[in-house]
């Protein structure tokens, strides 16, 4: 990473409501996924967040043409526990403690904590599933990646089912998590992944992220799916114009 990818990116971390290891949204402007404050008006509601109108790698966007290509495998080690639990008023966020860690080529990232967005953000070749996974991670540099894991119903997944039992109904302060969510049972067997250079997915919508989206979705129980939609039935960006980048696919 040269300099000015390196400010770039510090830069964005320091306006990223997504990477506080609490989860708490940044100062600024409220907003929200419909109406006035809304996705279409999120480059209006603060000179902080003007990205979101104007940037040319914004996320998530639709992967219509992936390009096979010999990527570096994902190296995840992961804790079998989350830190804490938190209801941030836009999503439900799972923070995790020091030590948990992905392994990219020669790049390694921190996990910082994992959130859910329905439907899904992303869609491959225009379909959109019941929900997506977000699992954020940061170099020491600064930059950060996020590993996608899109979402189907079908066979109960465990770890996503105990979210779901044990996620604070109302927005405030993080709060001890359940011992029982494991974040690798939230994966794959196979860690196949899109790769392309984007941004947040919320404000400040920062073009400071390396996008790993996973390729096989998992399944989780759909009683589940509705359980986190009594509290957050849309909370997903629509898709974004993809400005002709390469999405590589391993």
């Amino acid at each position: 990473m040269n300099r000015r990818d390196a400010l770039k990116a510090l830069a964005g971390l320091a306006l990223c409501p997504l990477c506080s290891p609490y989860g708490f949204a940044a100062e600024g402007a409220h907003w929200s996924y419909e109406g006035a404050t809304g996705p279409a008006k999120w480059g209006d509601l603060d000179a902080a967040d003007k990205v979101c109108a104007i940037g040319s790698q914004q996320s998530p966007i639709d992967i219509v043409a992936p390009i096979k290509s010999q990527l570096p495998p994902l190296k995840i080690n992961w804790a079998k526990s989350a830190d804490t639990i938190v209801n941030n008023g836009h999503t439900i966020q799972l923070n995790f403690a020091e030590g948990s860690t992905l392994a990219v080529g020669d790049t390694k990232y921190k996990l910082l904590q994992v959130h859910f967005h329905r439907p899904s953000e992303h869609m491959i070749a225009g379909k959109s599933y019941p929900m997506e996974a977000h699992f954020v991670h940061r170099a020491d540099t600064g930059a950060l990646a996020v590993v996608g894991v899109l979402i189907s119903t079908g066979k109960v997944n465990a770890a996503f089912a105990k979210m779901v039992s044990t996620m604070p109904e109302k927005e405030g302060p993080p709060v001890k998590a359940d011992a029982g969510f494991n974040p690798s049972v939230m994966l794959p067997k196979k860690l196949g992944y899109y790769r392309y250079p984007g941004s947040l997915t919320t404000p400040p919508c920062a073009e400071t992220v390396e996008w790993l989206l996973l390729t096989t979705p998992i399944t989780v129980a759909e009683s589940d799916v509705a359980g986190f939609a009594k509290l957050y039935p849309l909370n997903a960006r629509p898709v974004q114009r993809d400005n002709r980048r390469y999405v590589l696919m391993s």
